[in-house]
This record gives structure tokens, sequence and C-alpha cells, in this order.
């Protein structure tokens, strides 16, 4: 059966998936098709994300193509059985669709790394900083803001989920930025600080004079849904969001991610006691935080 409306970053994901397994196994499309009972075309359709593909003729194909990782077989199902919908669904038409594309990929990871050097991630954002960058990204009127920070505080609710692990690591340079102003700066920073107290959320601040290496300057996600090879990379941009999945792309961005620890002080931690002479992530908040009351 075909997809009705555009072709989703998942759908797309999954198709390619079944086209890399199909051409490393030395097959081609007439060959995939006579499996199953397809027709080539309708095969191509179904590597393009364009038609749904029942479990039962994934299973011929994932067999035929000598795909034995049960996680691996057991992600691709989940993809692919997935009907798309969710609550992000009531916001179809209303938000751009590289929204609805972004939370459908969270709301299937169980593990988030997430880097940014000049903003506030997005699932730590209060509504006055989400308000101060739709505001100005949505200047051409097409999309509400009210809209757009409703929307991104909805996602911001997987936060809550404890079964989901979240680590952030955020340049030194986003701390400081005041384009929302400076109280709502003093809300963010201090909000940064319960966000780390959930016991599912790690936050991490390169510092500027972070000593080792330079540190990557593009953020990006990674989103995992417990299998490596499914996870998809995130490139957020002003017009579009770029979603990777290519393998050597998945190793590039998750070594990419542990530079960034490498570089970052120790995170924010509210439950231990500090030493005067300590430096941590805990410790640079404080100092901002106190920086933005004078």
């Amino acid at each position: 059966m075909g997809y009705k409306g555009p072709i989703s970053q998942r759908q797309r994901r999954f198709g390619e998936e079944l086209q890399h397994l199909r051409t490393a196994a030395g097959l081609s499309s007439a060959d995939a098709g006579a499996l199953v009972g397809m027709k080539v075309p309708a095969v191509s359709h179904t590597e393009a994300g364009r038609i749904t593909l029942n479990p039962e003729r994934l299973e011929v194909w994932l067999d035929a193509y000598g795909c034995t990782d049960p996680v691996y077989r057991a992600g691709l199902t989940e993809m692919g059985r997935s009907s798309g919908k969710g609550w992000w669904s009531e916001f179809e038409g209303k938000v751009p669709t590289l929204a609805l594309d972004l939370a459908e990929a969270e709301d299937r990871a169980q593990t988030f790394s997430v880097f940014d050097t000049l903003h506030i991630p997005g699932s730590l954002q209060v509504p006055g900083y989400i308000e101060a960058i739709y505001k100005d990204a949505y200047q051409d009127g097409r999309w509400d803001t009210a809209t757009a920070v409703q929307f991104r505080l909805q996602r911001q609710r997987v936060l809550t989920d404890s079964r989901r692990q979240f680590r952030f690591v955020i340049h030194e340079a986003a701390l400081r930025m005041r384009f929302a102003g400076k109280s709502v700066m003093h809300e963010q920073l201090l909000h940064l600080v319960d966000m780390a107290e959930l016991p599912n959320v790690t936050i991490e601040i390169i510092p500027f004079d972070a000593p080792k290496k330079v540190p990557y300057t593009g953020a990006f996600l990674i989103c995992d849904p417990g299998c490596t090879a499914l996870s998809t990379i995130i490139l957020d941009g002003p017009k579009r969001a770029i979603h990777l999945g290519d393998p050597s792309d998945v190793v590039a961005y998750h070594q990419k991610f542990r530079e960034a620890c490498d570089l970052s002080l120790p995170a924010v931690d509210t439950s231990k006691p500090r030493r005067d002479s300590s430096r941590d992530s805990w410790g640079l908040l404080q100092h901002l935080v106190y920086q933005l009351q004078t």
C-alpha cells in the first residue's frame, strides 16, 4: 500500500536500509521481487519509502540478505511497522515538516547525544528562549511563532521518560549568548541546573579555555533507537534538517561526540559537595548565573 502525503524521514531510512542490504547481498531488484511476489517497480518504490512492506515479506528479505543480527532485525521491523503517528500528528501543517520528522526520530530513540555551540539545545530551552529563536526564524509569517513554541515544549516531555538517556555537551559560548535578553538567559541557566538533576540527563560544558584540541563547530543530535546501526544523525539548519544514517556517518559523529565529551568539564552534579578548588560544569554555570544577577 502506498503512503499518503509526503514521505517521512523514517520511511525514507527504512527503504534505504533495505536497498543497502539487498545490494550488499549481491541481489538485483528483480531477484528481491521474485522472493516475495513483487514486481521490480514495487521493489523500487519500497526502497524509496513510497510504499509499505508487511512484516512477512520483510522477514523473507532479511533472511535472503543474510541479515542475522536480532537487534537490527527487530529495530528495522519496528521502523517499518510504525504508523508514523504520535503527539506530533496534531501539528501537521502547523509547523515545518522537518520538525515533525525530528519529533518522530526522538520518539523512537532510547539514547540521545546532543552537541551545540551557539544555542542551548532545543530539549532544554525555556519558553522565552524558544520564542526569541522563532520570532527571528519565522519573520516571513509562514509559520506561527506561538505554535512553534508549543510544539517544542511538547517535544521536551521526552526528558521525563526515565527509560531514555540524554547526554548534552554545550559550548560555553551558548551560555553567554544574550539574544533572548538578560532575564531570559538567567532563567535559562537555572533551568539547565534543574534539568541536570533528572537521573537520566547529563549536561557537560566545554569551556572557552579547553586546551586539548579545536572543538567541532557544528551542532548535531544523535538519536539511537537501541541499535547503533539504525542511529540517525540530525544536523539542524535554518531551512531544513539533514538526517544521516550511512554507517560511516554514524561512526564519524559518534567519534565527534566522544571528542566533545573529552573537551568538556565534569558534568553538572548538584548532589555532590564541591570543593573550592574544583572546576566543573556546575561551577561554570553558577558563575554565569551570578554574572547575570549583577
